[in-house]
């Protein structure tokens, strides 16, 4: 809490001066037990319970101790400052908690917004300001939100107090609907990979949405979704290989020689042992292990040497290769095979990314009451 913070009293028949009173104390708990539950928002009617009375918002409006949000919904500066310090996420879940504090707990978060919630990978091109919502019975439009009439079957739907949010496989195919392929199959390889749903789930939600309007986009993008790229460059780098005729690789492979383990391998053509890279620049940027990125780039060659020991032809690809002609040259050693190889090659056994601090579903119990 910072020092400058509004102290809140009971209010019992007469307005505290706060003006006069002593600052630097926390909310009153009424009001702060009102706030944590409604993540970190709180509206007109939950002052006026903690004691307080119109003038008291203008007051602690102007001292800069609160903000406004929507109207007759605030939320705390130094919570607004540290929503908006964590990234854009946890500041769109704060325009969400308002929306809903004004809407009422019928619609329920959806499209990118329910996709930001859930942990969900959101391109770029995608991010706005305004909160995404679908209701069963209207839609409307209003400042920084968007209503989509829509059918929410429970199965598409979760529930946490009274707040509902779409899951991830309906949520994806919404985004899918409108999003371009490639966004469309990144975020779906992603939530693949981190068993936020399955395939089947995936596949499921798509056909409850036939005759939708872009379902055909969407149903396309999960046929072309897999839970083995570890990356968005995997992801891209795969649609290109797809795009440009070749056959689908195996993904993420573990090879051997006589003497064990040698490495991974993004994609792999066994009958050439033809291995793909896509190489991105983390490794380097971000080395982790304690190791400097001149120790990884040294590492790296050292591996990509003992894995072309084996036999194997590699093609490393960074990301601004993408629309190069690589795929010209990985076309070419599919025709030919190798003079010799010793290699074994399996599929790796692949870990989830940890999600850190995603939110993953929306912690909002809200008492809907603006006044």
């Amino acid at each position: 809490m910072s020092q400058d913070a509004l102290v809140v009293h009971r209010w019992s028949g007469q307005r505290p001066d706060v003006r006069g009173l002593p600052q630097g104390r926390d909310v009153h708990p009424v009001l702060r037990e009102t706030a944590d539950r409604q993540r970190g928002v709180f509206t007109a009617n939950d002052v006026r319970r903690a004691g307080l009375a119109p003038i008291d918002v203008q007051s602690a409006l102007r001292r800069g101790e609160w903000d406004r949000l929507r109207q007759g919904v605030y939320v705390e500066r130094r919570v607004l400052r540290e929503a908006t310090a964590r990234g854009d996420d946890d500041r769109h879940l704060l325009d969400c908690a308002a929306v809903l504090l004004c809407l009422g707990g019928r619609p329920a978060l959806s499209h990118t917004s329910a996709a930001r919630l859930s942990g969900l990978l959101v391109p770029a091109s995608a991010e706005q300001p305004v909160v995404s919502l679908t209701d069963e019975a209207q839609w409307r439009k209003g400042r920084g939100y968007t209503v989509m009439r829509a059918g929410l079957p429970p199965v598409d739907v979760r529930v946490d107090g009274l707040v509902r949010w779409t899951g991830p496989a309906r949520t994806l195919v919404d985004c899918a609907r409108d999003w371009s392929l490639e966004d469309a199959v990144i975020a779906m390889d992603a939530a693949l990979h981190d068993h936020l749903l399955t395939a089947d789930e995936l596949r499921s939600a798509i056909l409850r949405q036939t005759h939708w309007s872009g379902i055909g986009a969407a149903a396309r993008a999960a046929g072309l979704a897999s839970d083995r790229a570890e990356s968005p460059l995997e992801s891209l780098g795969r649609l290109r290989i797809l795009g440009s005729g070749l056959p689908p690789p195996e993904l993420q492979m573990d090879l051997s020689g006589p003497r064990g383990f040698v490495g991974r391998v993004d994609a792999w053509y066994e009958d050439a042992a033809v291995a793909v890279e896509f190489d991105g620049r983390v490794k380097y940027d971000d080395p982790f292990r304690g190791r400097t990125a001149a120790q990884v780039l040294w590492d790296e060659k050292r591996r990509e040497d003992a894995i072309r020991d084996l036999g194997v032809r590699m093609v490393r690809v960074v990301r601004a290769d993408l629309r190069g002609g690589w795929p010209d040259r990985v076309r070419e050693l599919l025709r030919t095979r190798p003079l010799q190889r010793s290699v074994h090659a399996v599929p790796a056994v692949l870990k989830s990314r940890p999600l850190g601090d995603r939110p993953g579903s929306p912690p909002l119990l809200l008492a809907h009451d603006v006044a």
